[in-house]
């Protein structure tokens, strides 16, 4: 295969297409065994594999941050990963970067028959994600993936455990098997902790991990019956909790000290005093 010009590497002009061909190209040369970089030829499906989902959480941080300016790099970081793994399947002779496109855009096609086919645009937004599920059950079932289609199925091992938490009890909601409001998860939540509790004074580290797991399971659980994402919240809470510990340093900084010279009465005193700023 001949290599990319200059010309297509070096034009920073064009369209969205032209962009996304000087991408493939660029990500091309990258990888070419007698010119490309050192680094990029030793890289495979694994070891990137975590690039990308690093990636994909840097796009949610700067939504998280509203940093709209740093947001198309973000994407971008993002989309090269797409591009990445599209070229190393094409060296291996698996797939390419239009199989990928076109994968994509006949899902997207045929899971929205409401848009692009002759069902009615009238439904909830409830009835939607149903129908997505049902079909995506069907072409599960059509490519012969599995002769019993689980409730569970398709609910990938690689997410972040929270959103996996969420989406498997979503699924396992879907066909009943779920508290009928927030009065029982929240005593559920109170058993766990005592669990918990009994597991840290007379059990061993396993048994201990597991109690604390399902409390964590159960938490996930209260987010979704009060419509709030556990991720995204957390990401909140760790956002607030890093905003209000460098509040703490800087105060203690304007008095000729580092946190390591404090303690914990003082630097309570001055979270306190970041909480009654508000500051998030």
């Amino acid at each position: 295969m001949a290599k990319p010009d200059d010309a297509l590497i070096f034009d920073d002009t064009g369209d969205a297409a032209h962009q996304f061909t000087r991408l493939t190209a660029i990500m091309e040369c990258l990888r070419d065994p007698e010119s490309g970089c050192p680094w990029d030829l030793q890289q495979d499906f694994a070891s990137i594999a975590p690039y990308t989902i690093e990636e994909a959480h840097e796009v949610a941080d700067a939504i998280a941050r509203e940093a709209w300016s740093e947001l198309p790099g973000e994407l971008g970081d993002l989309a090269l990963q797409v591009v990445y793994h599209a070229q190393m399947a094409s060296e291996d002779g698996r797939f390419d970067i239009s199989d990928v496109l076109r994968a994509i855009n006949a899902k997207m096609v045929a899971r929205h028959p409401h848009v692009f086919g002759d069902e009615s645009r009238e439904k909830s937004a409830e009835q939607q994600t149903a129908d997505w599920e049902a079909i995506k059950a069907a072409e599960r079932k059509a490519a012969g993936k599995s002769e019993r289609i689980g409730v569970l199925d398709g609910v990938a091992l690689g997410l972040p455990a929270l959103t996996r938490a969420i989406k498997l009890q979503n699924r396992a909601a879907r066909v009943g098997f779920d508290w009928p409001s927030t009065d029982e998860v929240l005593d559920k939540i109170v058993e766990e902790a005592r669990e918990l509790e009994e597991a840290r004074d007379e059990l061993g580290p396993e048994e201990l991990a597991e109690e604390y797991g399902d409390l964590l399971f159960v938490m996930v659980n209260l987010g979704r019956h009060l419509g709030l994402d556990p991720e995204a919240s957390l990401r909140a809470a760790n956002l607030k909790f890093t905003n209000r510990f460098n509040h703490i340093e800087r105060e203690l900084e304007a008095r000729g000290k580092a946190p390591k010279d404090s303690d914990l009465a003082e630097m309570d005193v001055l979270w306190n005093e970041a909480k009654a700023r508000k500051i998030k």
